[in-house]
């Protein structure tokens, strides 16, 4: 008993700590591949659009993050569908920004508020969708 607790705790830090690994990653690839500098926005501008936005990315990236742990067959499997869903991320960023709305980069350089609250929905609806998608 105490030995089947054990190994579950460590699993439960191999799952952990990869996930917070590949948070980090994503915030990493999400904001070089983004012309705006989330980081500046919000830290020094206090820019509460880019916070949503970036915000909206982070939740939607650990929406399908958490399915694939919770549907993985091993740790290997989780780190592939977390490559996934960064890909996925990334993907719903280039539709709005290329199809939706051509000028939300300059919109959250600008503060707007509802560009990066359709950027967090859009980022928060593909986590979704990937995490359904991410059962078997």
């Amino acid at each position: 008993m105490l030995e089947h607790t054990l190994l579950s705790i460590l699993r439960f830090c191999l799952y952990f700590g990869s996930a917070l690994v590949a948070l980090v990653i994503f915030k990493s690839v999400y904001t070089l591949i983004t012309p705006q500098d989330e980081w500046k926005l919000i830290k020094e501008q206090r820019n509460v659009a880019a916070a949503i936005g970036l915000g909206g990315s982070v939740v939607g990236f650990s929406l399908a993050l958490a399915s694939a742990i919770s549907n993985s067959v091993s740790l290997w499997d989780c780190i592939t569908w977390a490559f996934v869903a960064l890909l996925a991320q990334t993907f719903a960023f280039a539709i709005v920004r290329f199809i939706y709305m051509p000028k939300i980069v300059q919109r959250l350089e600008e503060g707007e508020v509802s560009a990066g609250v359709v950027l967090a929905s859009v980022s928060i609806a593909v986590g979704v969708l990937n995490a359904a998608c991410m059962t078997y």
